[in-house]
C-alpha cells in the first residue's frame, strides 16, 4: 500500500513538511514498514512559496525592496529552475510589514512587489506565478505597474507615486515605459477571491477595513477606485469590474491582468500543477490530506478541495485529518475526501489545542490510520 501525505499547514502551530512527518511516524507505527511520499502544499496564500520550494527542492532569492511604507524591506522568492519562479506579493508588501499604528491604505504601496517582479527579470526568469493574498495596499497595482515602467500622470501631466491616495487623481495611464520583458513572460497570478475591483463587493469595501481604513477613507478609496476603473476603461476597452479577481490584493489583480497580460488562476490548482501533483498520484492508493479547519469554505479554493479534486479524477481514496470541522464541514465529501477526522480528542480550551498541535495531530493520525487497517481487514474477510 502506498501512501501520498499533502496537508495544507496548521496556521501558527504546525508546517506542511511536519504534518507529513507525523504522518509518516504514525503510519509506521500501525502498519509498519511504509511505501510513501509526502509533499507540502498551500493553496496560494501565506506559505506559498515556502511550500512550492520545498516540494520542488528550489532555491531562494533575496532581494531588498520598497515596503508598503516605502521603508526598505529584505524579501525573498522562490526559484524552481532557471525559468521559473514563485512570488508572494505579500513579502514586500504584506499587511505585517505595516505596524497597527500605522495601517492606513490611503498611504501603502505596491511598488515593492513590482520590484520582486523586476528582480525576478533581471535574473532571466520568463515565467512567474504570483501569489496575491495578504496585502497592506489599496492602490490598484499602481505602484506594482510603476516599478516596471508604467506612469500614472495627474491632470497636471504630473507622475504619482503610486499609493492609495493617488487613485483619485490619476487622470491618464502610460505604458509606453513598460519594461519589454514583460511581453516575453509568462505570468500566472494565484488567486482565490472572486471580488471585482470596485463596489460593495470590490477591493475596497471587502478588504479595506482590515488593512486599517475607517468607513471616510473607504469612501475616498472607493470614489478614487471608480475613477481608476473609467480611466481603464476608457483607455484600455478592458472593465475590470468583469475581471474575477480583479480586486484581489487591493485591485493588484487588475494590474497584473490589464497591464502585465498575467492570467488568474486559482491558488491551489495554481500550486498543485507547479509540484506536478497528478503524477505523484500514480501508484498511490491512499491520499491524506488536512488544514486547522475544515468548514463550507474549504470547498473554495482551499488545499483539502484542490487535493480532493485531483485524487478523485486520478481514483485515489482521499481522507482528511483537520484540527477542527466547522459549519458544514461534510460538503468537502463532494469534492473527493472520503472521510474526515479531528485531531482534538476531547473538549478544550483553545490555547491547550493549540499548545499541544503536535502532540494531537500524531495521535489523531494514530486513530486515522488505525480505522484505516481495521477497514482494510474487515474487506479482506469479505465484510465489505
Amino acid at each position: 500500500m502506498k501512501f501520498l501525505f499533502a496537508s495544507d499547514s496548521f496556521k501558527g502551530t504546525l508546517s506542511s513538511q511536519q504534518t507529513v512527518e507525523l504522518l509518516a511516524k504514525a503510519a509506521k507505527e500501525v502498519f509498519g514498514e511504509i511505501e510513501y511520499s509526502g509533499v507540502p502544499v498551500a493553496d496560494g496564500g501565506e506559505g506559498t512559496t515556502e511550500a512550492v520550494v520545498a516540494a520542488e527542492g528550489g532555491a531562494w532569492v533575496e532581494t531588498e525592496v520598497c515596503g508598503p511604507l516605502k521603508e526598505p524591506v529584505k524579501a525573498r522568492y522562490g526559484k524552481l529552475d532557471d525559468r521559473r519562479a514563485v512570488i508572494e506579493m505579500a513579502a514586500a508588501s504584506g499587511l505585517p510589514l505595516v505596524p497597527m499604528e500605522r495601517r492606513n491604505p490611503l498611504n501603502t504601496t505596491s511598488y515593492g512587489t513590482g520590484e520582486m517582479i523586476r528582480h525576478a527579470l533581471d535574473q532571466g526568469f520568463t515565467d512567474l506565478s504570483i501569489a496575491i493574498g495578504g496585502s497592506a495596499t489599496n492602490d490598484g497595482g499602481m505602484g506594482c505597474a510603476r516599478a516596471l515602467g508604467i506612469r500614472f500622470l495627474d491632470e497636471q501631466g504630473r507622475e504619482l507615486e503610486g499609493k492609495g491616495e493617488d487613485l483619485e487623481k490619476v487622470r491618464v495611464i502610460d505604458v509606453s515605459g513598460l519594461d519589454h520583458r514583460i511581453a516575453s513572460t509568462k505570468i500566472t497570478v494565484m488567486c482565490d477571491v472572486t471580488n471585482p475591483l470596485c463596489g460593495e463587493n470590490g477591493a475596497t469595501y471587502t478588504f479595506g477595513a482590515q488593512k486599517g481604513a475607517t468607513p471616510e477613507i473607504q469612501a475616498r478609496l472607493e470614489a478614487g477606485m471608480v475613477n481608476y476603473r473609467d480611466i481603464i476603461r476608457r483607455q484600455f476597452g478592458v472593465d475590470p469590474d468583469a475581471i474575477s479577481g480583479a480586486g484581489a490584493a487591493g485591485g493588484l489583480g487588475t494590474a497584473l491582468t490589464v497591464f502585465l497580460g498575467g492570467e488568474m488562476k486559482s491558488g491551489i490548482d495554481s500550486v498543485l500543477d507547479l509540484i506536478d501533483f497528478d503524477s505523484r498520484l500514480d501508484g498511490t492508493d491512499l491520499v491524506v490530506t488536512g488544514e486547522g479547519r475544515t468548514d463550507w469554505q474549504s470547498c473554495f479554493g482551499k488545499v483539502m478541495q484542490g487535493v480532493g479534486e485531483r485524487a478523485r479524477a486520478k481514483g485515489v481514496i482521499a481522507v482528511g485529518l483537520s484540527g477542527s470541522l466547522g459549519r458544514d464541514a461534510a460538503q468537502i465529501f463532494d469534492h473527493g475526501i472520503e472521510s474526515l477526522m479531528t485531531t482534538v480528542d476531547a473538549p478544550m480550551p483553545l490555547e491547550e489545542a493549540l499548545g499541544r498541535a503536535e502532540e494531537l495531530y500524531y495521535l489523531g493520525a494514530v486513530r486515522m490510520f488505525r480505522f484505516i487497517k481495521a477497514g482494510m481487514t474487515l474487506a479482506g474477510k469479505g465484510g465489505i
